[in-house]
């Protein structure tokens, strides 16, 4: 079962369960970089309330222009970017007593910081972190080494065929565009992977809008873990449910 997705900087809740229920995260760095989207930016969100929330952002550069992919991205400042990072985590999570875990998670990408320039390094390397604090043992590889075809469709098939996957996970965003021919042909089922909607549980009712780091300081990995496990069970009874 394989996840094909961007590198997420501190990614949401609904991004994280995605990787966990998936036995292989390929990290798709090269296309273009975008940004309203959460390569370099988080939401924040209170302990206590999580409806205050604030953006967490890392000022970037794109050498290219527009058509930057997101592996040519370049952090303006590291320093400062380091600064803010470790700022805003603590200001919102370290309280909490779950904050070992989280400082496990808030060091791995301040080693990061302190020796690379590459955006999408600095986002990669928190997701792999909150998926280690879970218990995650899967594997990670890069879209960049492995040649495909270009278009999307085709190049996600390409991906997923290339790493002997057997399954690919799909989000909501990604069904309504994705063609599944290219799937067919490979004989890979596309399988929907949905967290659920749910008012009552603030787990999951911001699980679209703010960063993971909300829900592990909140419960902490253990608990999180097993939530995310139970998504996980749950994503063949849901299929085109």
């Amino acid at each position: 079962m394989c996840a094909i997705h961007q590198p997420n900087l501190f990614p949401r809740l609904s991004t994280l369960a995605k990787l966990f229920a998936a036995d292989r995260w390929i990290v798709l760095a090269d296309v273009q970089f975008a940004r309203r989207d959460f390569q370099h930016r988080a939401r924040m969100a209170s302990l206590d309330d999580p409806g205050r929330q604030q953006w967490l952002t890392l000022p970037t550069h794109l050498p290219h222009g527009h058509p930057t992919l997101i592996s040519q991205a370049r952090l303006v400042d590291p320093c400062r970017s380091r600064r803010t990072v470790e700022l805003l985590v603590r200001q919102y999570y370290g309280r909490s007593r779950h904050w070992g875990a989280v400082r496990d998670v808030l060091d791995a990408v301040l080693d990061t910081l302190d020796t690379s320039e590459c955006v999408a390094g600095v986002a990669k390397t928190s997701t792999i972190a909150l998926l280690t604090a879970l218990g995650w043992s899967g594997d990670v590889l890069d879209s960049s080494e492995i040649p495909t075809r270009q278009s999307r469709s085709e190049h996600l098939a390409d991906l997923a065929a290339a790493t002997g996957s057997t399954h690919y996970l799909c989000g909501p965003g990604g069904l309504r565009y994705l063609d599944v021919g290219p799937f067919d042909a490979h004989g890979i089922p596309v399988l929907p992977f949905r967290t659920p909607v749910d008012t009552h549980d603030p787990l999951w009712q911001w699980s679209r809008r703010i960063s993971s780091l909300w829900a592990l300081s909140k419960i902490g990995p253990g608990a999180l873990a097993n939530r995310l496990a139970a998504r996980r069970g749950a994503r063949f009874l849901e299929a085109w449910a």
